[in-house]
């Protein structure tokens, strides 16, 4: 069995992949039958994918249940070759496994996720979480901090939202999201939509669209109905795209940030 050691930091291998050795006990799921078993995992990050994979040595995966791939993909995941389909149950998910060129990682496979990208394993698990999309960056912070900053949201010059007892929800690489309760938010000028997203720092949420004229894009708002411990303060709390909206912090009107949702939000089509 390759082991890789913990005292390692990030290291990158000659194909431009950056790796590190995970603490965290990972299983993964298809349907009943448990594929992934792992103390061992390691992080993986691909170049130009801001957020990571995991690879697991191979004794912690169940091989059994792995077929070489009858049509393997060409030029994904880092110049991969070997790529495995899934048997399990009678069901054969093609492409659901691979192994990475790098030296570094002989011996790792890594798994597709269902929910990110429509195939592969569809439960996760880090000790006894339920993780979704993707694993949880380890050098990624998500704090939820309940605050009294008197934040003011418009769209269109129309006040939607005006609030003293905000959740600021700080999250490396975004803009600062700032969740208001209900009763603080005119709820009639919104309309609730079948848009749902997971995440894996907050959960699955729900989303809102704008009711008026103006030229917003949809699902602007959202919830997080029953997100992770971690974030609980965020419960039931609707949040606001900065990039759509303008938001007033304590008197000072906050520049709309260009982010990675920015061309999301600009592509979705009008309800």
């Amino acid at each position: 069995m390759t082991r890789l050691s913990t005292a390692d930091s990030v290291r990158t291998t000659p194909e431009g992949l950056l790796w590190e050795p995970g603490p965290r006990w990972v299983r993964g799921r298809k349907g009943e039958f448990t594929v992934v078993d792992s103390r061992h995992p390691v992080y993986v990050w691909e170049p130009g994918v801001p957020v990571p994979l995991y690879a697991f040595p191979r004794e912690e995966v169940r091989e059994d249940l792995l077929r070489p791939a009858k049509n393997p993909p060409v030029g994904t995941h880092t110049g991969s070759r070997i790529f495995y389909d899934l048997e399990v149950d009678g069901e054969l998910l093609e492409n659901a496994a691979w192994t990475f060129p790098a030296e570094d990682l002989a011996g790792h496979i890594a798994f597709e996720w269902f929910r990110r990208t429509g195939r592969g394993l569809d439960h996760w698990y880090e000790e006894e979480e339920e993780i979704f999309i993707h694993p949880r960056d380890p050098h990624k912070r998500v704090d939820a901090l309940p605050g009294s900053r008197h934040v003011r949201i418009e769209i269109d010059g129309t006040v939607v939202a005006d609030t003293r007892r905000p959740v600021l929800l700080f999250e490396t690489g975004l803009p600062t999201r700032y969740y208001i309760p209900r009763e603080d938010i005119r709820l009639d000028l919104l309309t609730p939509t079948d848009h749902r997203t997971g995440c894996p720092y907050k959960g699955t949420a729900t989303y809102w669209s704008w009711t008026g004229e103006a030229d917003v894009p949809p699902d602007i708002v959202w919830s997080y109905p029953t997100p992770v411990p971690a974030v609980a303060a965020i419960g039931e709390l609707l949040a606001f795209y900065n990039e759509a909206v303008d938001i007033t912090v304590d008197g000072e009107r906050l520049e709309r940030p260009v982010t990675p949702f920015t061309h999301t939000l600009l592509s979705r089509p009008a309800p």
